[in-house]
């Protein structure tokens, strides 16, 4: 029979990884701290600007107004539209947050280059909508196109 002894994991290989993994951290966290190193992309003009309120009916729907005409832009029914539902009540959560009504307007913003912005300037929050993909983007690019109707 032959001895068995054992051996153990060698530990430069546990003690090498271990450095490598603080040293990115620390790195990450330079960056963060200090700025250096990160790429800041300007957004591109601003092309087509529009102010909507949006205005939660009694029978679930979401009525969408022009903020400067008060006029009718769209009507959501009650149960769809789950994209512009989530990402409007993220920014109404914040607006709870810090005691802001729903009075203030929001900006959607085109802009030359193709991207979507919607802001809240009562919180200084905004969504870069192109992040969710193009089909979700529409929803917001399409009322930019709209015009209001009469009420």
């Amino acid at each position: 029979m032959t001895e068995f002894t054992e051996a153990g994991f060698p530990r430069a290989p546990l003690f090498g990884a271990a450095a490598l993994v603080i040293l990115a951290l620390l790195a990450v966290a330079a960056v963060r701290i200090t700025g250096i190193g990160m790429s800041h992309v300007p957004d591109a003009a601003a092309v087509d600007v529009r102010e909507f309120r949006f205005v939660d009916r009694a029978d679930g729907g979401i009525d969408i107004l022009d903020a400067s005409t008060s006029g009718l832009v769209d009507r959501v029914a009650p149960g769809t539209n789950g994209f512009l539902r989530s990402t409007l009540r993220g920014l109404a959560r914040e607006r709870k947050r810090e005691g802001i009504g729903a009075e203030p307007p929001f900006r959607l913003m085109g802009r030359a280059d193709g991207r979507l912005t919607l802001e809240d300037p009562a919180t200084g929050r905004r969504v870069d909508l192109e992040s969710f993909g193009p089909t979700n983007a529409a929803v917001f690019a399409q009322l930019l196109a709209m015009r209001d109707t009469p009420r």
